[in-house]
Parts: C-alpha cells; structure tokens; sequence
C-alpha cells in the first residue's frame, strides 16, 4: 500500500488539471474500456473488457491505494478526458510505472496526454524523489511514442513480437526516464528560454515545432493509453 503523502492534492498544469478519481467517474470508464478503439491499445486480449472487469479494475487500481492514479480533466471546462497513473511504486529503489489513458477519443491528438504525463513525471521527480520511471507500449501505437519521446523518455528495449494484432506480430517498446533526464531537460528549457529573450524575434520559450504523422499530416501528439493486465 502507499504512504498517503505521495498522493497529490492537485497537479495543474495549462491545459489539464489532475485530481484523485470519485466513484462516479466509473461511468466513463464502463465507456471508455468497452470501446474497442480504446481495448486495441490497452489490452494483450483481443477485445473490449466486460464490465465485471471494469468494475474490478476501477475499485482496485483506481480508487484504491495499490496506485497513484489520477483524473484527467480539461482545465478550461473541468471535463473528464482520462486517468494516468503510478504503479509498482518502489520507494528504496526509487522507482514506478507509469500508465495514462485518454478515453475521449475527440481529446486525441490534442496534447493533454503529454501535459498530463510531464505533470506527473515532475511531481515523481520534484516531490517523490523518485529516480526513475518506466513504461510500455505496443509498437503500433507509434503516435503514442512520439508522445512519450517528447515527454522525455527514451526508447530502452524491446520485447520482440510480444503481442499479436492486426494478423500480425508486434514488439512491445519498453521506455524510460531518469531524473538526471528531467534535469537535463529543465535545463536545456531554461538556457533556450534565456536565449529566446535575447534575441529580437526568438521563438518564445514555450513553444515547439509540432510532430506531425507522416501518414496523415496530422499532429502526432496522440497519447498513450494503458494497457490493463
């Protein structure tokens, strides 16, 4: 079980506010996980969950104290988009996993995923004092990598052909950050930010050339969403 303290109050950022899960967000989840969309990028089984899964999972993983998960909402109008997560906290090694969901498929493509996890990347960093984190994800959701890349993790390994989707084998993309990563990362933001101020037309600090899908030309900001197990 987790020590209470290493759940936040509230996590704001530009776009997103994240706040601990209620009972009635299950709603959304009974939605969310029955769509198979969404059971395409979350589950090793082929297909939606049932809804006795849901509910399990809700209580379990979501309301209970086994993990720090987190409600994402729209900052502008309070509207539920998702839920992201800590798993596996391991406070003497310094470690976790890390889990997010988008299950407003409207929300896709948008950027909140990527707020939402560089919020929860820095309270683990800043506030858990934690060393590293660690992820997953199936090698199809490609828009999904280029989320977590620009979140700052880095591509560590792969477990070759460990799932079978679309008539095909896929890899599973194991990734990870390290605080000496998020450091770096402040770092190079503050240097770029003092550049940008000396210079007469610099780009402003915040902003970013877009990723974009070759395939579609559209934003390649998608972000992940959790695999249940």
């Amino acid at each position: 079980m987790l020590k209470r303290s290493w759940f936040p109050d509230i996590l704001i950022g530009d776009r997103v506010v994240l706040r601990r899960h209620v009972s009635g967000n299950l709603a959304a989840f009974m939605r969310w996980y029955a769509d198979p969309e969404v059971s395409r990028l979350t589950r090793y089984q082929d297909g939606p969950m049932a809804r006795p899964e849901i509910e399990r999972f809700f209580q379990a993983r979501v309301l209970g104290s086994d993990s720090l998960a987190m409600a994402i909402h729209e900052r502008a109008t309070d509207r539920l988009l998702g839920t992201c997560a800590f798993s596996q906290l391991d406070g003497e090694n310094g470690s976790a996993l890390f889990h997010i969901t988008i299950g407003e498929k409207d929300a896709w493509g948008k950027g909140f995923g990527t707020e939402a996890t560089r919020l929860m990347v820095e309270h683990a960093f800043e506030r858990l004092q934690l060393h590293r984190i660690g992820l997953s994800v199936f090698a199809f959701n490609e828009r999904a990598i280029r989320s977590y890349r620009r979140a700052g993790f880095v591509i560590e390994g792969r477990a070759r052909e460990a799932i079978r989707r679309d008539g095909r084998w896929w890899d599973e993309v194991e990734m990870s950050i390290l605080d000496s990563d998020w450091r770096a990362q402040l770092a190079a933001a503050s240097a770029a930010a003092r550049a940008g101020a000396g210079g007469a037309g610099a780009a402003a600090p915040d902003e970013e050339a877009p990723l974009t899908d070759p395939a579609t030309g559209r934003p390649a900001d998608t972000p992940s969403i959790e695999r249940i197990h």
